[in-house]
């Protein structure tokens, strides 16, 4: 990680973040690849989001490391150039790093599918990744068009290169440190927005229709948001409310009662969008958000690792802008 963020970041990942110990090793295991691609795409929600960089800095001042539980992106089950389409463009990374899909979660409401990639090794210790799709066919044909006009021409940030590096991890289990050192940058570039900036008009169709796709369109395959596991989400809700930061009203609850997830609103960014007349403007935009869980344990023991669609659908709405958050709560 360090020859990848330098010295100083990624001294700060591991004071921020708990990391299982590990025994020394002649070569990088599938686990510490992932821990390290898991810390620095951490990092970056931190980079993009005061809330989070805020929360993230309290904790450490406090003498507290963060357990990272999970990261959520989004992906559009379409044509997207050299990409491949939807979630196989992140099962493709995450499976050699060790990763299993694990649930299947129907996110009809918003019109996508959530994928939970949990790891084989250290399912509790190394963060999961929850990847969703849209689907386009379920709008219309003016939205269809304007999401191919958006992603349809994405570039593919993996080289034929670390394609091969991957096959032989995913065979081996671990690689020799030049080569996961060479490695784990083209897999952060992975988790960016590879598609140009958007024209303003297929926007304000996509957002006309889903603020989900109008998100993807400006932020790309970026990490929606990164969540801290803590021990009582309620109460952490009502500390960083009374400081005055803008937590989520309320605390979703899963079905099964195990699990509960609250969140920061989205930060407002400014992005570019290109215009008819071939200029550039720039307008704020929903970015991304720190996520808050906790998780109860079941009778084995074990954490409760699944999430839940109806809370994955209720956080969502965090990036659809304060009215249409407002509006989803009062739902």
């Amino acid at each position: 990680m360090a020859t990848h963020a330098g010295d100083v970041r990624a001294r700060a990942i591991r004071t921020a973040l708990v990391f299982p110990a590990g025994e020394p090793a002649a070569e990088v295991s599938r686990a510490e690849i992932a821990l390290a691609l898991a810390g620095l795409l951490f990092d970056d929600v931190q980079r993009r989001v005061p809330m989070a960089r805020a929360y993230v800095e309290d904790s450490v001042q406090a003498g507290h490391a963060l357990t990272f539980d999970h990261g959520a992106l989004r992906t559009v089950a379409t044509d997207c150039g050299e990409l491949p389409s939807g979630a196989s463009a992140f099962a493709r990374i995450l499976e050699p790093l060790g990763y299993a899909r694990v649930g299947v979660y129907d996110l009809s409401g918003i019109s996508m599918t959530g994928y939970a990639f949990c790891h084989a090794d250290l399912p509790e210790a190394i963060p999961q990744y929850f990847v969703s799709e849209l689907h386009p066919e379920r709008f219309s044909a003016k939205f269809q068009d304007a999401v191919a006009s958006v992603v349809g021409q994405s570039h593919d940030p993996l080289t034929d290169h670390a394609r091969q590096i991957l096959e032989r991890l995913s065979t081996e289990g671990a690689l020799p440190f030049d080569e996961a050192r060479a490695l784990l940058p083209e897999l952060v570039r992975c988790f960016d927005r590879n598609h140009e900036e958007p024209t303003v008009e297929a926007y304000e169709t996509l957002l006309a229709e889903s603020s989900e796709m109008a998100w993807i369109a400006t932020e790309g395959n970026a990490f929606n948001h990164a969540t801290d596991r803590v021990a009582d989400v309620f109460a952490v809700a009502d500390h960083q409310r009374a400081l005055g930061r803008p937590i989520k009203d309320s605390v979703e609850v899963s079905r099964n009662g195990n699990v509960m997830q609250t969140a920061f609103r989205a930060a407002t960014t400014q992005r570019l969008f290109r215009t008819a007349e071939g200029h550039r403007v720039v307008r704020d935009v929903p970015g991304s958000f720190h996520e808050f869980i906790t998780r109860k344990t079941l009778a084995d023991g074990a954490l409760d690792l699944t999430f839940d669609a109806g809370n994955a659908t209720s956080i969502f709405k965090m990036t659809a802008g304060q009215e249409a958050a407002d509006r989803q709560e009062s739902a």
